[in-house]
């Protein structure tokens, strides 16, 4: 099931919890990064730039292959994490910076990636601007990891915990979105912008195993956890804790669907730069 959609001035709590973001925030399957690549027809020298870069979860597979990228993230110890992360790779460059404000060189990027980042830029300002970014022959591929619904096991027993702590603040399921439904709308929007050519969609199941200590800290890096006061966060916490040591011995597994959008740039459609 995706994330419910978060306030914007969310974007900024991560930096608070910029190493529990590097140690336990998944990366994404190898398959996911080869079908981006082949995609995209990257030359040996290919220039990519990435929007939100975090800690470098998406950066290392591109970076590991040789390419020049630009990356961007608004949190000072998340790149600080990522220029330590991508130490071994001089070709990645890291800039402390939004993408709303950055002031690219048009037409220069071979592709433009996002990983789990772009939705907290206004669609009206996020797609114009990469599509600006891109070359004529340029690739577009954003990408998240998703939550598929889960009525069983752990994460039907969890909802109690958020029930009982976060009484104000759970929703219905009927009222969040299903992936579908929300690979849909990002479809539409960006089919919308008239920038770009005909969305495909590739999505990827596959699982993580997690302790009770990593996944609390999993969890320490959500916005919508790293914006409740500590008193809420720590009983939210103690009582997910409580119930994985007491009915699942300490580990439990997650399932994670990550979707993944790839386009071309559409030189014929593209709008002027925004200011």
């Amino acid at each position: 099931m995706p994330v419910v959609e978060q306030p914007r001035t969310f974007r900024t709590s991560f930096d608070q919890a910029a190493a529990d973001y590097d140690a336990v925030r998944p990366g994404y399957p190898p398959a996911l990064i080869h079908e981006i690549i082949d995609f995209a027809k990257l030359p040996a020298r290919a220039k990519i730039l990435e929007i939100g870069c975090g800690t470098g979860q998406a950066t290392i597979p591109f970076a590991q292959r040789g390419y020049q990228m630009t990356c961007l993230d608004i949190g000072l110890e998340l790149a600080t994490l990522a220029k330590k992360n991508c130490n071994p790779y001089p070709n990645v460059q890291i800039q402390v910076t939004s993408f709303e404000d950055w002031r690219p060189e048009p037409y220069k990027f071979d592709l433009v990636i996002s990983a789990t980042a772009f939705h907290w830029i206004a669609p009206e300002i996020a797609y114009p601007k990469a599509a600006n970014a891109l070359r004529e022959t340029g690739a577009l591929a954003i990408f998240s990891n998703e939550h598929p619904p889960a009525d069983k096991g752990f994460f039907a027993d969890v909802q109690a915990v958020y029930r009982l702590t976060l009484p104000d603040t759970r929703r219905d399921p009927p009222t969040i979105p299903t992936i579908q439904a929300s690979i849909e709308r990002t479809v539409a929007t960006i089919d919308a912008t008239g920038l770009f050519a005909p969305v495909i969609v590739k999505t990827y199941p596959w699982t993580l195993t997690y302790t009770t200590v990593n996944y609390l800290r999993l969890l320490n890096t959500y916005s919508p956890n790293l914006n409740l006061s500590a008193e809420k966060r720590t009983q939210l916490f103690q009582g997910i804790a409580d119930l994985i040591n007491s009915k699942y011995d300490g580990t439990i597994t997650t399932p994670y669907l990550s979707v993944l959008y790839l386009t071309k740039s559409s030189t014929s459609r593209r709008s002027p730069q925004p200011a």
